[in-house]
């Protein structure tokens, strides 16, 4: 009688409990930028844009390479004030790479500046999307499946990816 009364409980909590279940979603931002023209035009103009400062970088670390290389050969001929002299130039050309470098490339640097400055207000639209969409189908929780690494298996019908790009006209 107990493990009757136990089971009919048991049922019970799980056939009421369901009434009462959260909704999830997925989305693959990937997949949404990799169907955005915008960004892939972007990114393909920030690929030229940093092959060209990154061959600027290199012409400059091959001038210093020459001037160190000049420096070392010439070395038993400089006086002590020459030697110094050609030292802090060298040193001086390697602080402005680098600086150069951190301008171009950095974590504030030009390259993060242009795509962040296309790339944020893309990222915003669809947040608007996701939340609008979750609003009403009733979804408490959306994870992005592309960073959720945590994410082993997921049911495909769950992932509003499409229906996002649909929104967005794409």
């Amino acid at each position: 009688m107990k493990k009757t009364l136990f089971f009919i409980g048991l049922f019970l909590t799980l056939a009421l409990g369901n009434g009462y279940a959260q909704r999830y979603a997925l989305i693959d931002m990937e997949y949404i930028f990799g169907r955005i023209p915008a960004i892939e035009n972007t990114n393909r103009q920030l690929e030229t844009l940093s092959q060209q400062w990154q061959a600027e970088i290199d012409q400059m670390v091959e001038r210093v390479s020459a001037m160190f290389r000049s420096y070392q050969a010439d070395l038993p001929n400089l006086s002590a004030s020459e030697k110094t002299r050609r030292e802090n130039e060298i040193v001086a050309q390697e602080n402005a790479i680098q600086e150069l470098r951190n301008r171009y490339f950095g974590p504030q640097g030009e390259l993060m500046t242009r795509r962040e400055a296309v790339i944020r207000p893309i990222q915003d639209n669809i947040y608007n999307v996701v939340r609008d969409i979750s609003i009403e189908q009733g979804i408490m929780l959306v994870l992005d499946r592309a960073s959720a690494q945590a994410v082993i298996f997921a049911q495909p019908s769950i992932d509003i990816s499409d229906q996002v790009l649909a929104r967005l006209g794409f």
